[in-house]
């Protein structure tokens, strides 16, 4: 356990500590309680809210259901209907923080095979090692990101359907899942500059890099800089028989030379990720479509094509302007020779009780074919 973060409580009288876990980055708390099944609601989330963990020590299922009314407690207070929509984000956002900060400070233990030695409590052993690798010694963890861990190994395990595959894909935890299909689609359907060859810029689940293997292209080079979505990636792939076809290379955005067609669908929305598992959504100052936009014509082929595949949910937040992203084009050397648009499908694009309503209503997803001027 060298280096790694220790949380530390004082029961029965004698000091304890054990490894800390946390898939969000979260530091170990600082005050820690025992708790069990004779805890209320009430005094649960009046603990969590002022940064008082409790570690639970009652029935697995009671630990449930006592994360579920304190869920109820921290979804009272409604966001503001007054303010702008740069703003009513920003507020949600930092809610969700606050929230996500209070619910995480219900613990249970694990032991060294991530057993959880609770009544009731079931076989995640599975779940944990895919998301953490072998286990080591003794460990305490929010019971949030456990049952967070489950849901992702439940997904890995019945992947998600991809209509322009005809088959699934399955993505690990921690690794965006394709669950919002009209990206895909764009994709499946774009008409395509060659049939050589394709970069798929951050590729995560490969999901993007099977549908241009499947519509035909011979060679595609697949990228991303984390580990377990080059996993996920490579496993995908193989499982639909499309490993010789896709090389999955660890890299920073693009990888050596130039391609007839280079893909990519960076985060959508320019802002500070809560936690590390979120970077798939947000960016900070749009690194990553700056760093595609920058460097697209010195990896494209005479008469290639960049696909850009960007809601426009930011836009629609007062988070980037339309302009600001047609002058990232014309900084970059780059024209605009077509654009295909969808709009999302997804239940919030139709949940008239999400905060952020208004904006996800109007939302767009585009396809951007760039090509250097």
């Amino acid at each position: 356990m060298s280096g790694a973060p220790i949380v530390t409580w004082d029961e029965a009288g004698e000091p304890r500590s054990v490894l800390w876990r946390s898939e969000s980055g979260a530091p170990p708390p600082t005050r820690v309680v025992i708790a069990d099944d004779r805890m209320t609601a009430d005094t649960a989330y009046r603990l969590a809210c002022d940064g008082t963990a409790l570690l639970w020590r009652g029935d697995f299922q009671n630990a449930r259901q006592l994360l579920q009314s304190m869920v109820r407690r921290a979804d009272r207070k409604p966001l503001k209907s007054s303010a702008t929509p740069a703003e009513a984000f920003h507020l949600h956002r930092m809610t969700q923080g606050q929230r996500a900060r209070a619910l995480g400070m219900l613990l249970l233990p694990l032991d060294d095979d991530y057993g959880i030695p609770l009544r009731r409590a079931p076989d995640v052993r599975q779940a944990c090692a895919e998301a953490y690798g072998p286990g080591e010694s003794p460990s305490v963890v929010s019971l949030r990101e456990l049952l967070g861990l489950i849901g992702a190994h439940e997904w890995r395990k019945k992947g998600v359907e991809i209509p322009a595959l005809e088959d699934r894909i399955h993505p690990y935890y921690g690794v965006f899942s394709p669950v919002r299909g009209e990206y895909v689609g764009l994709v499946a359907e774009a008409p395509l500059p060659s049939m050589e060859l394709a970069f798929d810029i951050g590729t995560g689940t490969g999901v993007l890099a099977a549908v241009l293997a499947r519509r035909g292209v011979a060679r595609i080079v697949a990228t991303d800089q984390d580990p377990r979505a080059l996993m996920c990636a490579r496993e995908n792939l193989a499982r639909l028989g499309l490993a010789e076809q896709v090389e999955v290379v660890q890299a920073d955005l693009f990888p050596a030379g130039r391609a007839p067609l280079v893909v990519c669908n960076p985060p959508w929305v320019p802002a500070r990720a809560n936690a590390p598992i979120e970077h798939a959504v947000y960016d900070p100052d749009s690194r990553m479509l700056r760093g595609f936009v920058s460097g697209l014509v010195e990896h494209l082929e005479p008469e290639g094509e960049g696909w850009l595949i960007l809601s426009d949910l930011a836009e629609h937040l007062g988070l980037r302007t339309r302009a600001e992203l047609l002058a990232l084009f014309d900084k970059a050397g780059l024209k605009v020779v077509g654009r295909i648009d969808v709009r999302p499908t997804h239940p919030r694009a139709s949940d008239a009780t999400d905060p952020l309503h208004v904006a996800r209503a109007a939302e767009i997803t585009s396809l951007w074919r760039l090509a250097a001027c």
